[in-house]
């Protein structure tokens, strides 16, 4: 009697485990085809937005650090001391 009750846990933990795998492979599948949600869109859509305003950021950044050094180029003399 105990066999039985043990084969059958066995072969039952086995399916229950081949079924969560294939279910978790197949759920994949399917939200690779789908592609993102909505809010998913939405997020990554802010995301690059967020990303785009920090490298303007950064480039106006550039611009006045060029400008800055120029000032300091302009107000040294010869020998690489200022005047």
């Amino acid at each position: 009697m105990y066999t039985v009750v043990i084969i059958a846990i066995v072969f039952g933990s086995i399916l229950a485990l081949a079924a969560m795998v294939c279910g978790t492979v197949l759920t994949m599948i399917k939200a690779r085809r789908e592609g993102l949600s909505p809010t998913g869109k939405k997020a990554q859509a802010d995301e690059a937005a967020v990303i785009q305003e920090i490298y303007r950021g950064l480039t106006r950044m550039e611009e006045r650090i060029e400008a800055l050094e120029t000032i300091l180029m302009e107000g040294q003399g010869k020998d690489g001391y200022t005047k």
